[in-house]
């Protein structure tokens, strides 16, 4: 596995998304971004889903199980934050973003995954103080 290509692919996608989260439904460009959102996410599913689904696998296995494992394209977050800092690009994104999953060890809490690029990691959501990656592309 390549994982430069898997984060840039990932990179492109969530580009795409933060591109098209600041246009309204009536912009002219919505549709064509849209469209473009949906190739880049079968495109990455066809490349680098069986990979993924492999990792979601086995953190459902661990901190999760009684959650069942989706697409990774589920687990990407509907907004994301976008950081620049010293010429590095880093993303982030809030504690609503994500697949929800049940823990047993968070009966109380509304925990989430999400698919995060730079790099590529699936992060543990429990709340803003209480985050973890769980897995890392490599």
């Amino acid at each position: 596995m390549d994982i430069n290509k898997l984060d840039k692919a990932l990179i492109d996608l969530v580009e795409t998304k933060i591109a098209l989260s600041g246009l309204s439904y009536d912009d002219p460009k919505y549709d064509d971004l849209e469209e473009l959102l949906h190739d880049q996410e079968d495109e990455f599913v066809d490349n680098y889903g069986d990979y993924i689904e492999e990792a979601l696998r086995d953190v459902h296995d661990e901190f999760c199980p009684d959650s069942e494992v989706l697409l990774p394209i589920a687990y990407l977050a509907n907004e994301y934050i976008k950081k620049e800092s010293d010429g590095k690009v880093t993303y982030t994104t809030l504690t609503n973003q994500g697949v929800p999953v049940d823990m047993d060890d968070f009966p109380d809490k509304k925990t989430r995954i999400v698919l995060i690029p730079a790099p590529t990691r699936l992060v543990l959501i429990v709340d803003a103080q209480n985050q973890q990656v769980v897995w890392k592309a490599e």
